[in-house]
């Protein structure tokens, strides 16, 4: 029985993660699930699963709950460190990491410390700290698992061969609500606008990035640690159809790629059943249809934030942490009416070219850069 911990299971990625627990009861328990301050539905789920314990990060909330909310099989605990005990603890055997953000940065660090088998979900894990990260599940014997469904594709295709025989990988893009707008249409996009994403169904800081394609920025950077390549070794392709979900290229001219219809929780269950399969909830391909499968390069400049990726990926040191912080304070104030979104990536790059770069920091350092980067946006409109 595999006992997990899910970090964010309010959030897109949480509650695919428990539709796949609930799955597969007969392997898997929930032994625990976390929220920020969506406890509402985090007792739901705890009445559903009755894991061991729920941990509430907001510890302010702890005056506003109400104990018999929760299921009586579980313990509820307060403030972020809580979130860092469960998921070291040595009764749980897997945590997938779903908070959004670089909040999920320390609950991942302390199961990867912890030996765990971890599911990265959140992608700024790997933006952030990816080196030190990598080495932390080097030392601890970790396993790192991908869920996002580019990265899982990569870790699915990488089956195919051998890491050394690697001549590069293939990111696939669906290029957003905004493929193919103009510079003029750009200027004009509105929240509402860039929050409907064509073929994913996703929150709203994931949706905008998928928007101004910084979320593939992230990948490019993510990629580069978590499979140790080098940024010239990534590239980025956009597929409307989100049906192939990345590509490994070997030396050879052999090109391995994984296709489904697009739904998270394929990725979701190859991370939780590894090195196995099992019969999933998704729609499988149908291949007594006629379909077409598109691919073209991406707009480098209707889409700056691209290039930040290759840079960031080229020059690593701090300038992970601090492109990951000005994005999400710029997704926030984009959303807020304050940034226009043509300015994000503009934004970003001012706020990187800023920053005193260090090439070895330190975990506190990063998040010592992450605040300033938070403030630092502020300055742009």
């Amino acid at each position: 029985m595999k006992r997990i911990a899910v970090l964010g299971s309010t959030g897109s990625i949480g509650t695919n993660t428990l539709d796949v627990i609930a799955s597969h009861t007969q392997e898997m328990q929930l032994t625990a699930i976390t929220a920020h301050s969506s406890w509402e539905q985090l007792a739901k789920q705890s009445q559903q699963f009755h894991p061991r314990w729920t941990v509430i990060s907001d510890s302010e909330l702890s005056s506003v709950v109400t104990r018999d909310s929760f299921s009586n099989a579980t313990e509820v605990l307060f403030g972020a460190d809580e979130i860092e005990r469960v998921s070291s603890s040595d009764d749980v055997d897997i945590v997938i990491c779903g908070i959004v953000g670089a909040a999920g940065l320390r609950g991942a660090w302390a199961a990867v410390e912890a030996g765990k088998t971890v599911g990265i979900a959140n992608k700024e894990t790997l933006v952030v700290a990816g080196p030190l990260i990598m080495e932390l599940a080097r030392q601890n014997q970790a396993t790192l698992i991908p869920v996002d469904s580019e990265h899982n594709a990569i870790f699915q295709a990488l089956q195919a061969g051998n890491p050394k025989d690697v001549k590069r990988v293939v990111l696939t893009a669906s290029g957003g609500p905004f493929r193919g707008a103009t510079p003029a249409e750009l200027k004009e996009v509105t929240p509402e606008k860039a929050l409907a994403h064509p073929t994913w169904n996703m929150g709203p800081k994931i949706s905008v990035d998928s928007a101004t394609m910084m979320n593939k920025a992230l990948e490019i950077i993510e990629a580069k640690w978590l499979f140790n390549l080098s940024a010239d070794q990534i590239s980025v392709v956009v597929h409307p159809q989100s049906v192939v979900h990345s590509m490994v290229e070997f030396v050879d001219g052999s090109v391995i790629a994984q296709l489904s219809p697009p739904d998270m929780r394929l990725p979701i269950q190859y991370a939780l059943t590894y090195p196995d399969r099992r019969e999933g909830l998704n729609i499988p391909m149908d291949w007594s249809q006629s379909f077409e499968l598109t691919f073209e390069p991406p707009d480098m400049e209707a889409f700056p934030a691209l290039q930040l990726g290759y840079e960031v990926a080229e020059k690593g040191g701090t300038c992970g942490a601090v492109l990951n912080a000005a994005n999400e304070a710029a997704v926030e104030r984009f959303l807020a009416g304050e940034l226009r979104f043509c300015n994000i990536a503009i934004s970003c790059q001012k706020v990187l070219e800023s920053h005193q770069f260090d090439p070895n920091p330190t975990l506190e350092e990063l998040f010592l850069l992450d605040e300033w980067a938070r403030k630092e946006i502020k300055k742009w409109k």
